[in-house]
């Protein structure tokens, strides 16, 4: 979620702009970029106040071929382990009987013997037939029904989820009940090697508008467990943009939407109840650490928030919100997780694919966001372990950037399918890549190689890569049209993360959305100056960064100069509101209706202007974090709670205010002091 300490505004990151050969590679050079020494592997990413504690690295399989001049292959092949599953034993090699005796196998046979017999089979082959025509239409009416899905056609509730093409069917059919008209519980058609994996439905808390039909099948690797096999994409999410059955022109109109930010990757702030609780000693500051102190109590903490966090309420009232589109970000660890990581791993998949099909239902357009990859590429709490940026970086940077690779193969192909192709109309490659730490050129080939994968394994949509917080002019003429279309630039602009900014007057940071982010948005949607097609992933009208955890656990805001992170060059220990004198969080960080009426009509000018200057000059619009907070002092973070509290639009697209010039009031008459 975050942008770095104290970093600059976009509008003041320009740069020359890079050739895009001496950054790229031809295909046929053999040559391994170099990294940067880590002299400083956390560098000014880093806001902990704790002491950065040794990675614990994984004994991977990998060969080296770099003593082969002629290869011009990956330095290091990759070899995965993920752990087998036991084979399925068919009835034609399951083992045989027995043999009878020598003396009962010759002994003659009378004819009433055998006339038994050939009644016997009769009625056999009677029986097997009727069980193979009435079994499959059992479990294509028992298994919908078993769900307490309210979805009707949108979300394929009439159907098993029986094949999907392109997958890898290993099913299992439930058992033969005897003729009993009870549907089976769910789950007791598991095969006894998938007793207690994340495939056996009996395991899982929340069972709503999920498939209950076991099925071992993928696509690409990844399950598709819980999915039905029909959809409906007739849905549209209001008047103003097209149904899913047609083509979003991003040129023409913006997409207006939200994260489901702190859900199936945890941020403090969001969600302050699983940290809070702690003593500071303890070092509980991410979802690593915290999942290390749970133990075996994680999969049931975090699935209880997962099924209730985010439920199909919020899809329905995203869309009533006149929004369009939402972003949801996702860890690495709900494909897999490495040998020593204590994540909950695969449980979060299954969460994600229904909360597609929600989207769905209600007509809102998906951006699936890798939002942690291994070794972490920024070193954020929201990434799942802050510390160390091993991504691309240091002695194992390859193997961490090959390793996302090879996840991107499999994620592509899932979401290559035609039952995404309408809605998952987004696909993000890694959130926020920390390029004021990475090695630009490094992360700029990966990007090229990550980009060439998705579209390899059938995936059309638009890919979106991160500006690494360098600025728009530093991606002009970096990822062309002609040789990567349907490619998105992704900013992320806060003001809250700048001494600078935060020390403006209200109206002062008004005019600088108007004026510096509106010229952003002119200068990177055009081609000549900028990437070309852009959106802004991530943003919120806070104007404090006082909220609880925004800043990390323990650690205190520059509002106050309460910054206390062990990194120097990061801290700020002297105020940073305007005039620098009586800064206090207490008004910020109030309940919504303790707000000033001069503070709410900020807070909602602040949103609007926003909201318009990341549609101005041709700008593909935005994304807002995050739809949820869990605690009414971060209202400013919550789309969800700034509408009760007359602080967002009513509608996103029936807004007041546009950045028409001369229209920004001075807040100080209407009552509302700077340091408020």
């Amino acid at each position: 979620m975050m942008s770095p300490p104290n970093s600059q505004s976009s509008s003041s990151q320009s740069s020359s702009s890079p050739n895009p050969s001496d950054l790229i590679p031809p295909d046929d050079d053999t040559s391994t970029t170099q990294l940067r020494p880590n002299t400083d592997p956390i560098g000014i990413a880093h806001t902990s106040n704790r002491p950065v504690s040794a990675f614990d690295v994984r004994d991977y399989d990998y060969s080296s071929d770099e003593d082969d001049p002629a290869n011009t292959e990956s330095r290091f092949t990759i070899t995965p382990r993920p752990a087998p599953l036991p084979p399925i034993v068919s009835r034609s090699s399951r083992p045989s009987a027995p043999p009878l005796d020598e003396k009962r196998a010759n002994r003659p046979r009378r004819f009433f013997s055998r006339k038994r017999n050939v009644i016997v089979l009769v009625v056999a082959i009677v029986v097997i037939v009727l069980a193979a025509v009435l079994v499959p239409v059992g479990v294509v009416v028992i298994a919908p029904n078993a769900s307490k899905s309210s979805n009707n056609a949108s979300t394929g509730g009439g159907d098993s989820g029986g094949s999907v093409p392109g997958g890898n069917t290993n099913s299992t059919s439930p058992p033969d009940d005897g003729g009993s008209s009870e549907p089976p519980p769910a789950g007791s058609d598991t095969p006894s090697w998938a007793t207690g994996t994340v495939l056996d439905i009996s395991t899982w808390m929340d069972k709503t508008d999920f498939n209950l039909t076991f099925t071992n099948e993928t696509v690409g690797g990844l399950s598709i467990m819980g999915l039905n096999s029909t959809w409906d994409n007739s849905a549209r999410a209001n008047a103003r943009v097209p149904p899913l059955t047609e083509v979003f022109n991003y040129t023409e109109t913006p997409m207006r939407g939200v994260n489901l930010g702190g859900w199936l990757v945890l941020e403090p702030f969001i969600t302050p109840s699983f940290f809070e609780g702690y003593n500071l000693s303890e070092d509980i500051v991410d979802e690593y650490t915290l999942s290390v102190r749970l133990g075996d109590d994680a999969k049931e903490t975090f699935e209880k928030h997962y099924m209730s966090f985010i439920t199909e309420q919020t899809f329905s009232d995203i869309r009533d919100a006149g929004l369009d589109h939402v972003r949801i970000p996702y860890p690495y660890w709900a494909i897999e997780k490495l040998e020593d990581d204590p994540y909950v791993e695969k449980v979060g998949w299954r969460y994600l694919l229904r909360a597609i099909e929600w989207a769905r239902k209600y007509g809102l357009r998906v951006n699936v966001d890798l939002h942690s990859v291994p070794g972490n590429a920024n070193g954020w709490n929201h990434s799942g372990h802050q510390g160390p940026v091993l991504w691309l970086n240091g002695t194992m940077g390859q193997y961490f950037g090959d390793l996302t690779l090879q996840y991107h193969e499999r994620l592509a192909t899932f979401f290559a399918q035609e039952r995404y192709r309408d809605v998952v109309t987004l696909y993000g490659l890694v959130n926020e890549p920390n390029m004021m730490v990475l090695d630009p050129p490094t992360v700029i080939n990966w990007t090229s190689t990550a980009y060439d994968i998705v579209r390899e394994k059938g995936y059309e949509g638009y890919v979106v890569f991160g500006d690494g917080f360098r600025g728009v002019t530093s991606w002009q003429g970096v990822f062309n049209a002609t040789r990567y279309p349907r490619m998105i630039l992704d900013l992320h602009q806060y003001m809250i993360f700048n001494t600078g900014l935060i020390a403006q007057s209200h109206s002062a940071k008004i005019n600088f959305v108007c004026d510096g982010w509106v010229n952003d948005m002119a200068v990177s949607t055009d081609p000549a100056t900028g990437h070309g097609p852009t959106m802004v992933g991530e943003w919120s009208q806070a104007d404090t960064d006082c909220v609880q955890y925004l800043n990390n656990v323990g650690v205190g805001s520059r509002w106050e100069g309460t910054l206390n992170v062990s990194d120097p060059s990061a801290q700020v220990l002297t105020p940073s509101c305007p005039g620098a004198t009586n800064c206090t969080c207490d008004p910020a960080n109030a309940r919504p209706e303790d707000y000033s009426d001069g503070y709410k009509e900020f807070l909602l000018m602040s949103a609007e202007s926003q909201m318009a200057a990341f549609e101005s000059n041709g700008g593909w619009g935005f994304m807002y974090w995050a739809w949820k907070t869990e605690t009414p002092e971060s209202t400013q973070w919550s789309y969800e709670r700034g509408m009760s509290a007359g602080i967002m639009p009513r509608l996103a697209y029936d807004r007041t205010y546009n950045c028409s010039v001369g229209s920004t009031p001075d807040f100080v008459t209407l009552g509302l002091m700077e340091n408020y």
